[in-house]
């Protein structure tokens, strides 16, 4: 009986302390947003500092088991810190792969993080290889199938590579690929991504400069739930590559691409 009631408590007390860990971040996080009118730039810095600091520590600790409760928590955090745009105005993103390097490390399947890893990383924080490496990390764990949808990782990465490296020649193959894992469903999404991610890199094949393909990953970026000053400078960028954006009645853009590559 005494053994049988140990079985039982120990991975609620288990839980309870994961729980207790990650609960830290969440007061530090609150106090930011609660100080950020006042808080000189000095303060902020210093809880950015103490963030990065826990995030490191999750990143170590063991998990008990509770990989994926860890890795939700912690995506949690990171939407908190990333949606306060006027903290985040004055410190800047530069703890959005520190973030990641936790989540993905737990949970190298969450299929949603890795689009948040994308914007965060590569187009706020400006830092691509990092938003890359991670990537490449975690599609050592993600499989066609596993999980549904896996396809888009390999879309992400390919607008990382392409529009923030310039790496037209691994863009193209990250598209190619992306297209072969989409081509193994039936549905209308996936038909469509594996029809688009392999023009894309068949336009990258034929010209690794081509515009077509700059103009249609940079609409992935415009169609990624971004914010309006990036959708304005995705607007800008498919304008400068001669291309147009018309936004329909239904709030989507529909890109008219030029006449020519």
């Amino acid at each position: 009986m005494l053994l049988s009631r140990k079985a039982i408590v120990t991975p609620f007390l288990v839980c309870a302390c994961i729980l207790g860990v990650g609960l830290i971040q969440f007061p530090r996080l609150q106090e930011l947003i609660k100080s950020k009118e006042s808080a000189s730039l000095e303060a902020l810095e210093k809880e950015i500092k103490s963030e990065s600091i826990r995030l490191n520590f999750l990143e170590k600790m063991p998990s008990f088991g509770y990989d994926n409760f860890i890795a939700d928590l912690v995506y949690l955090n990171f939407l908190q810190y990333f949606g306060d745009d006027e903290v985040r105005d004055k410190t800047g993103y530069s703890l959005s792969p520190e973030y990641f390097e936790v989540i993905l490390e737990r949970d190298p399947r969450f299929l949603a993080a890795y689009r948040s890893l994308s914007i965060s990383t590569s187009l706020y924080a400006a830092m691509p290889e990092r938003a890359i490496a991670l990537s490449e990390k975690g599609l050592k764990s993600l499989s066609a199938s596993v999980p549904e949808k896996s396809y888009y990782v390999w879309r992400y990465k390919g607008v990382d590579e392409l529009l923030f490296l310039g790496n037209a020649k691994a863009a193209q193959q990250s598209f190619a690929t992306a297209a072969n894992w989409a081509s193994n469903f039936s549905d209308a999404e996936s038909q469509m991504i594996a029809h688009t991610s392999q023009k894309t890199a068949e336009f990258l094949s034929r010209n690794p400069n081509s515009k077509y393909a700059q103009i249609a990953t940079w609409a992935i970026v415009l169609n990624n739930q971004v914010d309006e000053r990036n959708q304005k400078r995705a607007i800008r960028e498919i304008e400068a590559l001669g291309g147009k954006v018309i936004t329909t009645d239904e709030g989507t853009h529909k890109i008219v691409f030029p006449p020519k590559d």
